[in-house]
């Protein structure tokens, strides 16, 4: 299955309308910036920072833009404000972390079982984003496994065997205020018997401070590494996209506490801050690897940066 084909119809439909709130208010700002103006100068690009930081692009990330922006407007000394979209779009791209999957299914590699640990804080739709993964790789014809080791909330634990029961797939458990290392060491331990291609490991969404956190990732890894010595092999870290700059802070707090290898930034239905998938990419380097744009399940989609800017900028 090749780009094209991940890329249905419906699932470019529902990143088109999972990202049209970000859209509409990204053009309707940058309509403002450019009316009446027929070449990119000082003003425009003025204008075009503030649309930028007030579309959760972040100023650090918007800086880069307005800077790679002026460079070409130099070196073409006339710029058009109607090629704006077109640079935009380019300069986007770029500075979206590289793609993890390049033929974009839901495939998984060779290593077995594929051992990745979840963070985020409670809230963002972590267990939500588990279980929708479980259900896409079990529907791929993937065996998963999956460990409940956010032990400090019984409704976490709760949701995970309910998305197991729904899809058919075994959850290691131990209930609430269970050590959740053990919980995990189980979990790998099954995955091995069981010859299951992934486990999913859910992790606490919040410790009572950072250090507390970075003791009890380190723990888990370390036992999972009993194991599997190489464990974890992926350390995806969910974050919501509707809560915009608030988002990059938990990115800050969870890559000091443990070491993020993808994101899932789900939510982006529902906002006007799509933006903040660009900033947290360019930021801190780590590839956004799912983006969810809806309730339904498919709605969970691998991401591509190229779709994702096409949708964005979709007149």
């Amino acid at each position: 299955m090749g780009l094209f084909d991940f890329f249905s119809k419906d699932k470019k439909e529902s990143l088109d309308k999972g990202l049209e709130k970000t859209k509409e208010s990204f053009f309707s700002k940058l309509g403002k910036a450019i009316m009446g103006k027929s070449t990119v100068d000082a003003e425009v690009l003025d204008e075009l920072e503030g649309v930028l930081v007030s579309s959760d692009v972040g100023i650090e990330t918007t800086l880069k833009i307005i800077q790679s922006i002026e460079e070409r407007v130099a070196q073409n000394k006339y710029l058009n404000t109607s090629e704006l979209d077109r640079i935009l779009r380019e300069e986007i791209v770029k500075l979206l972390a590289a793609e993890p999957q390049p033929n974009y299914t839901f495939s998984l590699p060779e290593k077995k079982p594929y051992v990745m640990m979840v963070v985020g804080v409670n809230g963002v739709g972590k267990t939500t984003t588990i279980g929708k993964l479980a259900s896409q790789f079990h529907k791929a014809g993937k065996k998963v496994v999956l460990g409940a080791a956010d032990t400090f909330r019984a409704a976490a634990v709760d949701q995970l065997k309910l998305w197991g029961e729904r899809t058919g797939v075994p959850v290691i458990s131990h209930g609430m205020n269970t050590d959740p290392a053990s919980v995990a060491f189980d979990a790998v331990k099954q995955a091995v018997e069981l010859n299951a291609d992934v486990v999913i490991i859910d992790t606490a969404g919040r410790l009572h401070n950072k250090v507390n956190l970075m003791n009890e990732l380190s723990k888990i890894k370390r036992v999972m590494q009993k194991v599997i010595a190489d464990a974890p092999h992926e350390v995806l870290l969910v974050l919501d996209g509707s809560t915009g700059q608030n988002a990059i802070m938990q990115a800050q707090e969870f890559t000091k506490a443990t070491d993020v290898t993808a994101l899932a930034v789900t939510k982006l239905d529902g906002t006007a801050k799509g933006g903040v998938v660009i900033g947290i990419s360019d930021q801190f380097k780590i590839p956004v690897k799912y983006i969810g744009v809806g309730e339904k399940i498919d709605d969970l989609q691998l991401f591509n940066k190229y779709e994702f800017v096409d949708s964005l900028f979709k007149k």
